[in-house]
């Protein structure tokens, strides 16, 4: 009989690109990995993958094995959640991923007072600028700015934000005021990286809107390191609201046009909670989506 394990580690040595990756996963060594790879081609009769010193390549056959592996092993994902879904006390390992500006800021402060409330609950917390996968990555809970393209995943809105453009004192003390959006023209400004094309930033004032060119003095592809430029006096950043708040309310930062809306990307912006649907949401998913709503309404109405 093939063992579920060595299929998993199949999938994993497929996934990470090398056994010893998968290895580290499941905390087994590269050879134990290796040889519940080696034992299920056997069971099967037939090689999964081609070996060198460096890769991992599929076969034809360890092609059509893993598309039809990959589902079954997801379904029994589910089914284990499924079951443990209506358990009383929330445990095991919650896995949250979210933008790094808003993990920084918002999320990990949270945590302590999470795990405070749910103390059989681990916590992993990965942060970076891209959307996670759900089902590769193993994540439970990606927080993700604007709702999901993809139809399959669920979502929760946390909370609405906004852009806002801000400058330190220091800065606007010794530049032009900036009254009207094209006074941005002559200011130095940061921009969010999004790729090679134009940085446009885009002004909705009294339903007219307004585009403007700019030509980014500094860009970076992080939002926590153009937020740093701002506070230190390198120019005027774009950066949602809930990043820049205690600097806002300390007056180390400056927001500039208040009555326009300002945004880089699009105007209906918010902080989504994206979960994979299940036909039951295991109890540590819900009990951290809660949480987040619980304390994020609170906010709100501060």
């Amino acid at each position: 009989m093939r063992s579920l394990q060595a299929m998993e580690l199949f999938v994993s040595a497929v996934r990470e690109g090398s056994f010893s990756a998968a290895g580290r996963r499941a905390g087994l060594s590269p050879a134990t990995v290796s040889r519940q790879v080696a034992a299920l081609e056997g069971s099967l009769n037939t090689q999964l993958l081609n070996r060198t010193s460096r890769t991992l390549a599929l076969t034809d056959a360890g092609r059509e094995y893993l598309a039809r592996l990959e589902p079954i092993l997801l379904n029994l994902t589910e089914a284990e959640a499924a079951a443990t879904a209506l358990q009383a006390t929330p445990r095991g390992t919650l896995r949250v991923h979210s933008r790094l500006m808003f993990g920084m800021h918002v999320v990990a402060p949270l945590i302590p007072a999470f795990q405070a409330r749910y103390p059989e609950l681990r916590v992993e917390l990965r942060l970076a600028e891209h959307p996670a996968r759900l089902a590769e990555d193993e994540i439970d809970i990606d927080l993700r700015i604007g709702a999901p393209p993809e139809a399959q995943l669920m979502q929760r809105r946390l909370l609405r934000s906004e852009r806002v453009l801000v400058a330190s004192p220091g800065y606007l003390a010794r530049m032009p005021p900036v009254t009207v959006p094209r006074d941005l023209l002559a200011q130095h400004c940061l921009g969010y990286w999004l790729g090679p094309e134009d940085l446009v930033w885009r002004f909705l004032t009294e339903g007219a809107l307004e585009e403007l060119r700019i030509a980014a003095r500094f860009s970076s592809n992080n939002g926590e390191v153009l937020r740093q430029m701002a506070v230190a006096g390198h120019g005027i950043a774009l950066l949602d609201d809930y990043t820049v708040r205690q600097e806002l309310q300390s007056g180390r930062l400056v927001r500039l046009l208040p009555e326009a809306r300002v945004t880089n990307t699009g105007f209906d912006l918010g902080i989504y909670a994206v979960f994979r649907q299940t036909s039951l949401l295991p109890a540590k998913t819900r009990a951290f989506l809660d949480f987040l709503v619980e304390v994020m309404s609170t906010a709100a109405t501060r």
